[in-house]
């Protein structure tokens, strides 16, 4: 598995304890440490932090 899918995947797991279990939960912590690193280790590697985190809004144009 790339680091780019570890990532995006342990910070998806981790929003979802969030909204489970709530932020003092060791689950949530443990996959919010999770992803830190995995997040950081794709950084160490070279791949920009729009790799991990994509926009997904649409962009406006001024006068749009």
């Amino acid at each position: 598995m790339s680091l780019i899918h570890t990532a995006r995947t342990a910070q998806h797991l981790a929003v979802r304890a969030l909204a489970a279990y709530g932020l003092a939960h060791p689950l949530t912590l443990t996959l919010l440490a999770a992803a830190s690193t995995a997040a950081a280790q794709a950084w160490d590697r070279g791949h920009p932090v729009h790799a991990i985190h994509p926009t997904t809004r649409t962009e406006r144009t001024p006068g749009g």
